[in-house]
C-alpha cells in the first residue's frame, strides 16, 4: 500500500514481515525491532513477549529488506538480573568502530530503565547494566522541590505518580522513575558518546567519554538542568501525549536523520505514529528541521488491531539503493515494515526548517 505523506513524499507499506509462532518465548507477540545492516544482510534482534508479558530477545536474518532466510528457534537474549526479571525490551542497535551497541529497557514487573550490552560479533553479548538515572521517586520527589517552576520536570513527577500500581510500602521504597527509549549515535562526536533517551514527555540528550561517569551525581546535576538537555517536546497535533527516540539517528550530508515516535492523544486511548527530524552534525541538540505530520500512520488492520491497537512503533532502519526501510512493532505483536524515498524525505525535512528550536 503506498501513502502519501505530502506530495511529494510517499511511504510503502511492505506489510507484516515476522509474527509471533507457538513457541512459549514468542507466543505472545514479536515487536519493535533493532537492525543492523551489513550489505545486503538485515540483522534483526526482536522483542519476544510470552504469555505474562515476559519479555526476551530473539533473532533472525533477512536477506534484502524483506526476505527472510534465519529465525533462532530460542531466545538470544534473556533477563539474568533483577532489575530486568520480568523482561529485556525493545532493543536498539549501532556500531562503533569495531563494536556493538545494544541499548534496551530493562523491566522489573515495575520499574522501566535503559540498558546497554555490547558484542564483537552480534552472537555474544556483555550486559553493561543501567545506564540512566535510578532515582527513587520519592527521593526525586525531595529533589526536585526547588526545582518544580520547571515544567519539563514537574512533568516528569506528574506522569510517575500517576502510575497506578497495587505497592506494598516496601514496593514503593523501590519506586523507580521512568526512563525509557535510549539510543546511541553511531559514531562519536567530539570525542563522546553521545545518546538519546525519553524521560516523559520529551527527547533528550546525554553523552560521555566512559560508562563510568554516568553516576548518580552525573544525573542529578543533569535533572537540575533539564532543560538543558532537551532536544526535541511534543508540538504537533499527533504528538499530544508524548514523543521518544525511535531508531538510531542516521548520518547524512543534510544532518542526522531521527526517526521517533510520536504518540497522540484520542479519546479513546494513544495512538503512535512514526515521524522524522533531522538534527545538526556537529551539535545534534540542534535541530535543523521537523516535519509537522507523521511519515507513517497506523492505517492497516494488522497496524490497528492487536495487543495494543493503532500503534506503529520504529526502532530500526535499513537503505536499500535509494529507499530507506523502517522496520516497527505493529499493533505491539507483530513486525512490519515500510519504505520512503530517502531522498525526498530529506528534500522535505529542509523544506520544514525548524528556526523556534535551534539552540
Amino acid at each position: 500500500m503506498e501513502l502519501a505523506v505530502t506530495q511529494s513524499l510517499i511511504a510503502r507499506k511492505h506489510g507484516v514481515i515476522l509474527e509471533k509462532t507457538e513457541r512459549a518465548f514468542e507466543e505472545l507477540g514479536v515487536l519493535n525491532p533493532a537492525i543492523y545492516q551489513d550489505g545486503n544482510t538485515v540483522h534483526m534482534f526482536y522483542r519476544a513477549a510470552k504469555r505474562g508479558n515476559f519479555s526476551t530477545i530473539g533473532y533472525c536474518r533477512f536477506e534484502g529488506p524483506t526476505t527472510l532466510v534465519e529465525r533462532h528457534k530460542e531466545p538470544i537474549f534473556v533477563p539474568e538480573y533483577i532489575y530486568e526479571i520480568h523482561g529485556v525490551e525493545d532493543p536498539r542497535i549501532t556500531k562503533i568502530d569495531d563494536t556493538f551497541y545494544m541499548t534496551y529497557v530493562t523491566y522489573d514487573g515495575i520499574n522501566a530503565s535503559g540498558a546497554l550490552a555490547t558484542s564483537k560479533d552480534l552472537i555474544k553479548f556483555k550486559k553493561k547494566g543501567i545506564i540512566t538515572p535510578k532515582f527513587i521517586l520519592h527521593e526525586f520527589t525531595n529533589f526536585i522541590r526547588n526545582h518544580l517552576q520547571n515544567p519539563s520536570i514537574a512533568k516528569i513527577l506528574a506522569v510517575n505518580t500517576a502510575r497506578n500500581y497495587p505497592l506494598t510500602e516496601t514496593m514503593k521504597e523501590h519506586l523507580l522513575v521512568w526512563d525509557k527509549n535510549v539510543v546511541l549515535f553511531p559514531k562519536k562526536i567530539n570525542g563522546k558518546f553521545v545518546g538519546l533517551h525519553r524521560l516523559f514527555p520529551s527527547i533528550q540528550i546525554f553523552s560521555y567519554e566512559k560508562k563510568s561517569e554516568l553516576t548518580p551525581e552525573y544525573w542529578k546535576e543533569y535533572l537540575k538542568n533539564l532543560p538543558d538537555h532537551i532536544v526535541m517536546e511534543p508540538k504537533y497535533d499527533h504528538e499530544t501525549s508524548h514523543i521518544g527516540p525511535g531508531a538510531p539517528p542516521i548520518e547524512t550530508e543534510d544532518g542526522w536523520l531521527l526517526i521517533y515516535h510520536s504518540a497522540e492523544k484520542r479519546e479513546k486511548g494513544l495512538v503512535y505514529h512514526a515521524s522524522a527530524a533531522l538534527l545538526d552534525l556537529e551539535n545534534p541538540q540542534k535541530v535543523l528541521a521537523r516535519l509537522p505530520n507523521p511519515i507513517i500512520t497506523p492505517a492497516e488492520h494488522y497496524e490497528r488491531h492487536g495487543y495494543v491497537n493503532y500503534v506503529i512503533f520504529p526502532t530500526g532502519t535499513a537503505i536499500f539503493d535509494d529507499q530507506l526501510y523502517i522496520y516497527y512493532g505493529a499493533a505491539d505483536d507483530k513486525i512490519a515494515v515500510a519504505s520512503l524515498n530517502l531522498n525526498d524525505l530529506l528534500t522535505e525535512l529542509k523544506q520544514n526548517p525548524n528556526e523556534n528550536d535551534i539552540k
